[in-house]
Order: structure tokens, then sequence, then C-alpha cells
């Protein structure tokens, strides 16, 4: 079912499923939001792995690093966006950043946003130390279910997860997954392809890596052909810019550089993500590896806020961990865990935006490594107070493949850590102490006591693939695993889900400006992937 909004150019397009006008919606869904047992942006910081005095050293030494080593390659926008505000360029070709310029930049750098999303009803505040669950990655393979083997991650899947988080409760906003790599060699119909896919299957927020700044302009102009109206996307930017600017140790990547001066520059959130490896390109004393991504991350910060004073930015700090053995990247290891969670309390004591990785699991495939890996990464993380948690459902195989059915799996692993990160709430009423004295002295069990009715949804969590049944009606079911519990899942949303939120006149518009390679075979049933 679909309902009809008049966009503020005086167009119409579609927004899906929900009935009434957009306050309407957004007003309910607050109010079901708080009926429930979890929700978007409840409040973190319980785990605190450093102590003060250990964020003072980590703090200082990263200043130092800024100050006396710099970060090399610095583009010629970079600089001349800096060097006259106080950076300094040296001989040796590297730009410094003085202590007081970085302290000034720390000072001045927004403390929340709003996250926008092309239905406002599905709008979320960023701050404080309220958590958001996020999609995110740029793998290359797709994890297929049939023969448990990599393939090539191709443009109809894109839009097929796109589909797949919109229906996923924990999954708050939507990170582009994994790339197309059929249109690899040609980056600018890959980025305005992934666009379209995200922008076709979700109603949540999205973020996108971009290639390069040049396709920023682009973009914007077919976000504001979906809104109906020129400028409308600068108004309520639903979409966010990222790359990663840096590359470790201590130098800046020409074209996700000029990315982050362009977004800079239009107000849009600078949504970064530096990811020094410890004991590769980052020490590996997990402390300088802190201190090094640190200083990455504050010279993004700096650069930003020297452009356009307290921009947006998500402070995308995202230590990674290596094997020692091997040298090989270990995104599920209890160090990664420790160490994001430190870097959660490390970016939440100076009040900034954090944005941070979980999720990660070196097993190549959903199996019990990847359940226990992505749990404790993404519970330490959550309990931590970590903004935009970007616990990458569903990846498998150190960030190389996406699985759909570890999508819809992650998806109850989320909502519990959401559930233990929410606690427990006492009071007269929950203590029970009057409950108790009636099932003493009455039925003996809780079962049919109001109170035990009235808290079923509200106090308690359950899980969408999350096998409870008994032993006897498992075997009588046939014995299914979480993987094929989940697998049927995403055959029953893939295979009906087809939201039309695209105006049929605007998705044309949006044809016939852009080289859109999507087929609209391949967005509506019948087309053999999912329901064939």
């Amino acid at each position: 079912m679909t309902s009809e909004a008049t966009t503020s150019g005086g167009s119409k397009r579609r927004t899906g499923r929900r009935g009434g006008g957009r306050e309407a919606r957004r007003a309910s869904r607050r109010a079901g939001a708080a009926g429930l047992a979890v929700r978007p942006g409840m409040t973190g910081g319980l785990y605190k792995p450093l102590s003060d005095r250990d964020i003072e050293r980590i703090h200082s030494a990263a200043l130092d690093v800024l100050e006396r080593i710099g970060i090399g390659d610095p583009i010629p926008e970079i600089l001349a966006a800096v060097v006259p505000k106080g950076c300094i360029l040296g001989d040796d070709g590297r730009l410094r950043f003085p202590r007081a310029l970085v302290e000034d930049a720390i000072a001045m750098a927004t403390r929340s946003y709003v996250l926008h999303a092309p239905d406002p009803s599905f709008d979320l505040e960023v701050k404080d130390e309220e958590v958001l669950l996020t999609s995110s990655g740029e793998a290359v393979n797709i994890l297929d279910y049939e023969t448990q083997r990599y393939r090539p991650s191709q443009l109809a899947d894109l839009y097929d997860a796109a589909r797949l988080a919109d229906r996923m409760e924990h999954i708050h906003s939507y990170g582009q997954p994994f790339i197309a790599t059929e249109w690899s060699h040609d980056l600018y119909v890959h980025d305005m392809n992934a666009a379209y896919a995200a922008l076709s299957g979700t109603h949540k927020s999205f973020a996108l890596g971009i290639a390069t700044a040049g396709h920023i302009d682009p973009l914007i102009e077919m976000f504001d052909l979906f809104l109906g109206r020129e400028g409308a996307f600068r108004e309520r930017p639903f979409c966010t810019f990222g790359g990663c600017p840096i590359v470790s140790p201590l130098r800046f990547a020409k074209e996700n550089a000029e990315v982050l001066v362009k977004v800079a520059r239009e107000g849009f959130v600078a949504d970064v993500a530096i990811a020094a490896q410890a004991g590769a390109t980052a020490p590996a004393p997990l402390a300088g590896a802190m201190v090094q991504t640190f200083a990455e991350t504050l010279a993004c910060l700096t650069v930003v806020n020297l452009i356009r004073p307290g921009n947006p930015m998500n402070f995308g700090m995202w230590p990674f961990i290596s094997d020692l053995r091997t040298g090989a990247f270990s995104g599920g290891s209890g160090e990664e865990a420790l160490a994001i969670a430190a870097t959660t309390q490390l970016i939440n004591h100076y009040g900034l935006i954090s944005c941070v990785p979980t999720g990660m699991t070196d097993s190549k495939c959903m199996d019990a490594q990847a359940g226990y890996e992505k749990a404790i990464t993404t519970l330490a993380s959550v309990l931590a107070g970590g903004n935009m948690v970007c616990t990458y459902p569903g990846i498998v195989g150190s960030l190389l493949a996406q699985s759909f059915e570890g999508m819809v799996i992650d998806n109850d692993m989320m909502g519990m850590a959401l559930r233990v990160l929410r606690g427990i709430e006492v009071t007269d009423e929950t203590l029970a102490v009057e409950g108790i004295e009636q099932a003493v002295f009455g039925e003996g069990h809780f079962l049919d006591q109001q109170q035990t009715l009235d808290l079923m949804q509200t106090e308690y969590l359950y899980p969408e693939v999350g096998d409870r049944r008994t032993a006897g009606e498992w075997e009588a079911g046939g014995g299914e695993s979480i993987l094929e519990l989940a697998h049927e899942k995403v055959k029953t949303i893939l295979g009906s889900h087809y939201p039309e939120y695209i105006e049929p006149g605007v998705d044309q518009a949006i044809r016939d400006r852009f080289p859109i390679k999507l087929a609209r075979e391949d967005m509506k049933s019948g087309n053999g992937r999912w329901d064939g």
C-alpha cells in the first residue's frame, strides 16, 4: 500500500506504506518507539576502558604528532584553506597543525545534527552518547546462500540490500555495504547508480562512499529531482557523503581529501573513516595505534572547521587490528572490540560525534565464529556509547563479502545489544512485591498477571529468526538452522518488498538525466531473483 505526499514544488511522489501526513507519521513512530523494548537513540557510555589520565596522555601525544610530524601530501585546496589560518607547511612538504589550532577546532566542532531521511518520519538526531546502528562497508562479493561461495557483488544486489535494510528494525540508517563490481570501471556510473539503488530501496537515511568530489553536484541534482525542487536537498540532506581522506601513516589521500573539502564547503555532514591498522600502518601497541588514528582524524576535523566553523563531522576514528602472526587484518578480534570501545570513550570525552566500526568478522561465512566476533565487538561499542555504530550487518571474510542471511541474523544480534544497553528499570512497580505475594498465595505463577501481559512488548525483545522453539517443535518443523531460517526471511522480504519510493514521473526524469543501469524489471516481482 502506498500513499502520496505533495512536495514543496507541487509535484506528488509516493511515500510508501504509511498513510497520513509526515508529521503524523513521525509522531506515530515516536510514540511507537516509546512503547517498545528498544529504540534508536538510547544512551550509552556505560563501558569505559580508559581512565581520565589515559585519555589525557593519548590526547597530548596525538597533538604532538600533528605539531611535530604533521600530515604529508596536502592537496592545494587544503593548503589554501588552512595555511592562512595557522597551519604550517614545512620544507619537507608536510602540513603541521599547531596544538592551539587543533584545540580550537575541537572547541568549535558541532556536537549534534539531524540525520535526515527521504521520509521525514525516519529523521534521527545524532547527539551526546545516544546510539544509532548503521550498515556499512565496501565489500566486493556476495556470499551466495546456495553454493556458500563468493561471487562478485552487482548493482541489483545493492538494490536488494537497501530493500532488506529497509525492513530491518535495528538498522537505523543505511550505509552502502558493497560496490557494484560490474561498474567499477566507470566510477561516475557506479556512484549515480549506488545512490539510485539506495533511494529506490529504503526510506531511511543513507550514506555513500563517493569516488571523487565531482560526483557530489550531480548527486545533489538527482536528490533535488526526487524532492521536487532545486535546493531542497540542501535544506534536508538525507544522504551523507564519505570517504577515507587519510592514508595511514599520516598522509592525505588526494581524491577523498577533495571530497572532504567539497562536503565542508557545501555545509554537509563530513563522513570520514580513518582506518590505521595496528602493527601494519600504525604502531603495534594499542595505545600507539590510538594516538596515530586520533591524530589523523583530528587533522580532518581541523580542516573541516577551518573551512566552515561548526560544520558537522562524523569523527570516524577506526583503529583496525592486525594478526601479528601474518599481518592480516583482524576485525573480529578481542583487541578490535577493546580498541573501538576505547575510541568511542575518547571521542565522547570531547563531545564529538563518534562514528565507529563493529560487527566485523574474520570468519568466511555466517557461523559460530562470526556470531561471537560480531556480538562482542558490537556490544562493546554500544555500551561505550557510539553515536553512529557501523555494525557491518552480514559482512564476512574480513570485510570481503556480504551475506544477506547474515544481515537478518545480525539484526537480531543488534537488537539484543540494544536491549543490554537499555538496562533494568527499578521502580516500586517493577520491584513487583505485590505480584510476588499474589502468585505465592494464588495461582503459583505469573503468566496470567496483568503486569506480565503489559510488559510483553515493552520489557522484552523477541528475535526475528533466533529459534526459541522447544526441541520437539524444532525437530517436527524440520530441524532448520538459523541460516536456513534467515534465508527464508530474506526470500520473503525480497520476494515481496518492492517499494515505490520514487514517483514514476520523477523516476523517468532521473533516468532521462542520469545513466541509471538498474533495470526496471529488477525492481518488481516476477524478476526471478527471489520469487522465481
